[in-house]
């Protein structure tokens, strides 16, 4: 089964934490809670976490064990 990518989005007014292709979805009261749990999840998978803004845009990104390789500098 493939890795997804991790994403914390907003839900009305709440915050879910949910996979790309919408698997696994949770929800949280707050943001905060979503990325907690949304950077413990990623961090299991090896993938990518994309944490989202109010108005849907990606405001933040952070790879979580998915470096391919080291780059100097």
């Amino acid at each position: 089964m493939p890795a997804y990518n991790i994403h914390v989005v907003p839900a009305n007014d709440r915050w879910t934490v949910e996979a790309e292709g919408g698997h696994g979805r949770e929800t949280f009261d707050t943001q905060a809670e979503a990325i907690a749990a949304g950077t413990k999840r990623a961090k299991q998978k090896k993938v990518e976490l994309f944490i989202h803004g109010r108005d849907g845009q990606i405001r933040a990104r952070n790879s979580l064990g998915n470096d391919p390789r080291d780059i100097p500098g």
